[in-house]
């Protein structure tokens, strides 16, 4: 690598950027299709702008042997972005990749095994984060990006923001997940946030200005299924017929 091929790489890839802000895609998104720039990058000593079909199922067949499929994706995808928007260059390897199709019924955590969860989730803000995520079925991202705003107890509805697709949704509000979320709104009083982080306690979480940490929420739920003997993943998953007791 010489010092003119890095620094015309670097050049490419802040465009690279660039453009990805300026599509509106998602901030994971962005990450994706950066660090997949960022891999191909250091796999080809940052020459990347005439990347031949064989050097292409070279990079990708190896990058199979040490990742999953969903990683071959975002690369294919943050390359292909890559040449359409900061190269202006025709993909030259449309067929290359076709992942294998798989239909997998996920995991559903059930309304006993969910009633565990939440009467073993010590810490009160992650309780009431579980109950609501599931409660609501959202994902992860969208529970923890809830605001006060959002929650329309008159229609008994939630707005939930930027969803999958970055489409917005309105899922109806149980009566027991509303009573749930104005109590606890009691003790933190955040104008804004549903579920402020806890880097200064309950007794400051009214000036916090983040939501819960994802790493905390992630980490505190495997270790709650892994107490409660439960092998399952806590899922996106929608109460069907009642709502469990907390």
């Amino acid at each position: 690598m010489t010092a003119s091929s890095e620094s015309h790489f670097k050049q490419n890839y802040q465009a690279h950027l660039k453009h990805l802000k300026l599509k509106g895609l998602q901030p994971k998104t962005i990450e994706a299709y950066a660090r997949a720039i960022r891999r191909v990058g250091e796999y080809f000593d940052e020459r990347i702008e005439d990347l031949s079909e064989a050097q292409l199922t070279d990079y990708f067949t190896d990058l199979l042997a040490s990742h999953s499929w969903s990683s071959v994706k975002l690369d294919l995808y943050g390359l292909k972005f890559y040449y359409t928007h900061v190269l202006r260059k025709p993909w030259v390897a449309p067929h290359l990749i076709k992942p294998p199709k798989a239909q997998r019924l996920p995991d559903i955590v059930t309304v006993e095994e969910a009633q565990r969860l939440f009467l073993a989730t010590r810490t009160l803000s992650y309780r009431v984060f579980f109950f609501t995520v599931y409660s609501l079925g959202l994902r992860l991202g969208e529970g923890l990006r809830l605001q006060v705003g959002d929650i329309d107890a008159e229609r008994q509805r939630v707005h939930i923001r930027d969803a999958q697709g970055n489409k917005d949704r309105l899922v109806p509000l149980p009566a027991a997940t509303l009573g749930l979320l104005r109590r606890f709104w009691q003790v933190h009083r955040n104008p804004v946030l549903l579920f402020p982080n806890r880097h200064g306690g309950l007794k400051s979480a009214y000036r916090a200005t983040t939501p819960l940490d994802r790493g905390g929420v992630q980490t505190t739920l495997r270790q709650v299924a892994h107490d409660c003997g439960l092998k399952k993943r806590f899922l996106r998953t929608a109460c069907a017929t009642a709502t469990p007791r907390i």
